[in-house]
């Protein structure tokens, strides 16, 4: 089995990178910070234009279906990690085939996929993603209306939460688990290279003593120890891809879960105090790897699986 990105593939890639680069820079990103973090509806339905949402749909459905699969999801997915790009953009794109304006960017979908009875972009979501009474509409694809919920604390700014009543909050929507964790160990990939660019970068930059601090061997190190996680992770990630196994995407979302958040506190190590002011994109890195390594899988689930797949793995056969 190859796990090599072919040709198309890495061409779509870097036209993601493009796109993202051009309408969802640095200073798009700064600018939805220092606005308090609203979805941008616009850039929205640009994404929707673009196949974003659609990328999985039957080539030519809803006149956006591009017909691709699993594993350029996840190439896709990698390039908005790695560009902070806001939003509950895994669940809209798991509605796309079911809810109407998902494939669009019409209709922004978030879903029960947090700790707790919590949600992120309750206030500016359409629909929720195997929310209660769902499955009476449309199957467990559907999605209800939206009940209220109270602001929660975020560390995460671009990141709103809402908390909401035990008895409207479902819990995870389970027909989407391993996409939903899948897509989402992407999206920490993406945020774990695009650190190890940020502190590479910065320790060629930055001067003391006469040299750039990425001569000092302790740096070096750090930026080393970086990459390591950063590739193993994009290994299972893309592997996970693959072959869609649930074992599989468990240790994927480990990986990239822990990719994305020690390499977010390395490259702060990197950058020393200034790494964490506002003027500088590590904080926002570590703050959203937070957040997401608590979505869809969390490390506790993940790994009770994966001890359940090697237990079941070294079990005697049933003489039966």
């Amino acid at each position: 089995m190859d796990f090599q990105p072919t040709e198309e593939q890495r061409d779509l890639r870097a036209g993601v990178r493009d796109l993202l680069a051009g309408r969802y820079g640095r200073e798009a990103l700064r600018a939805a910070v220092d606005g308090g973090g609203g979805l941008d509806r616009k850039l929205w339905r640009e994404l929707g234009e673009a196949g974003f949402f659609a990328l999985r749909l039957p080539e030519g459905e809803r006149g956006l279906g591009v017909g691709l699969g699993l594993p350029e999801a996840v190439l896709v997915f990698e390039e908005a990690g790695r560009a902070l790009l806001p939003g509950p953009l895994v669940a809209t794109h798991l509605a796309a085939g079911t809810v109407p304006g998902a494939a669009e960017g019409t209709a922004v979908v978030t879903a029960f996929d947090l700790d707790g009875p919590l949600v992120a972009h309750l206030a500016e979501a359409d629909a929720i993603l195997g929310a209660a009474g769902a499955a009476d509409a449309a199957g467990p694809a559907g999605a209800a209306e939206l009940p209220a919920g109270e602001p929660a604390p975020s560390v995460d700014p671009l990141t709103p939460l809402y908390r909401m009543a035990a008895a409207a909050a479902p819990g995870h929507p389970e027909a989407y688990r391993d996409e939903g964790a899948l897509l989402t160990a992407a999206l920490q990939l993406g945020s774990a290279l695009r650190t190890v660019e940020l502190a590479v970068r910065h320790a060629k930059e930055r001067e003391q003593f006469g040299q750039p601090i990425g001569a000092f061997q302790a740096v070096k190190h750090l930026c080393a120890q970086m990459l390591v996680r950063a590739e193993v992770a994009r290994t299972a990630v893309y592997a996970a891809g693959v072959t869609g196994d649930p074992g599989e995407i468990a240790g994927a979302k480990l990986l990239a879960d822990e990719a994305a958040v020690r390499n977010a506190r390395d490259c702060l190590q990197v950058y020393g105090g200034m790494g964490f002011t506002w003027e500088a994109d590590v904080h926002l890195h570590l703050k959203r790897a937070w957040v997401r390594a608590r979505q869809w899988l969390r490390a506790a689930e993940a790994e009770e699986r994966l001890a359940e797949e090697l237990l079941a793995a070294g079990a005697p056969a049933d003489p039966e």
